[in-house]
């Protein structure tokens, strides 16, 4: 069995899955505030997880990963953390630690021909850049959502205006996946697009996967789409849990390296 640890923002998903891929099990609890705190809490869940035959762990990271150790996490302030310890103190298995785009680039690029570009519009706007079942060195400096574009006469920051909490904000909702008018849909896809241009010249994809939380209605916004881009948009398989599947297929890979 594998185990894996996605740490957010928000919450943090705990997910074991069998050998073949199937989620057995699944554990979500907000994500504290506080570092120490934070420790204590993952390792309470963890604790039940100890009468499983665990293979491997991989922990997905909101930030950079240097020696297979978390070094910074981009949503919160804590820097050079021990998360590996506790964990080592737990399970006597390969443990593994990836940043969270990357994961989620890899599960929802897998098996796709060509060249994938995946995008998740959340807090702000992140993703990776794939080909051949691998996540490519260039995702390391991708970084979309600090692009700037002119957008109702201002100019900002591409996640300033496409993320799904900009545009929760600018609407008064607390999820953008709440929203469902014409008017509201067509404003979302000019502001999705906008960015989609500058991706397709400089990385030249086959495929750009629109994901994060705009990805669940995607059907909803993707119709106003510009249709005669040289470049399929699709939908992620898992909007929600692109980050934990591909979790497990980087713990599988691993296990054969």
């Amino acid at each position: 069995m594998y185990l894996v640890v996605d740490i957010g923002g928000t919450k943090t998903l705990i997910a074991l899955f069998s050998r073949r891929g199937r989620v057995i099990r699944r554990i979500k609890f907000k994500t504290p505030q506080g570092a120490k705190t934070f420790l204590a809490e993952l390792t309470r869940y963890l604790e039940d997880f100890r009468k499983y035959k665990i293979s491997a762990l991989t922990v997905a990271i909101p930030g950079l990963v240097q020696k297979n150790c978390s070094v910074k996490f981009g949503n919160r302030n804590w820097d050079n953390i021990d998360i590996l310890t506790p964990l080592k103190e737990l399970f006597a298995c390969p443990i593994y630690f990836e940043n969270d785009a990357n994961l989620a680039t890899l599960y929802e690029s897998f098996r796709l021909p060509g060249r994938t570009v995946f995008l998740t519009f959340s807090t702000g706007v992140g993703g990776g850049i794939a080909e051949k079942n691998r996540v490519l060195p260039e995702s390391a400096e991708f970084e979309p959502g600090h692009k700037i574009y002119e957008y109702s006469g201002k100019r900002k920051e591409w996640e300033d205006i496409a993320s799904a909490k900009s545009i929760g904000d600018f609407y008064h909702v607390d999820h953008a996946t709440k929203l469902r008018k014409k008017e509201v849909m067509e404003d979302i896809a000019k502001r999705i697009y906008l960015g989609i241009p500058d991706i397709i010249e400089t990385y030249n994809p086959d495929t750009i996967i629109l994901g994060g939380p705009l990805g669940k209605i995607f059907k909803l916004y993707s119709k106003y789409l510009p249709q005669d881009l040289k470049v399929k948009l699709r939908r992620p398989k898992r909007p929600n849990e692109s980050v934990i599947y591909g979790g497990y297929l980087y713990a599988k890979r691993k296990e054969r390296e």
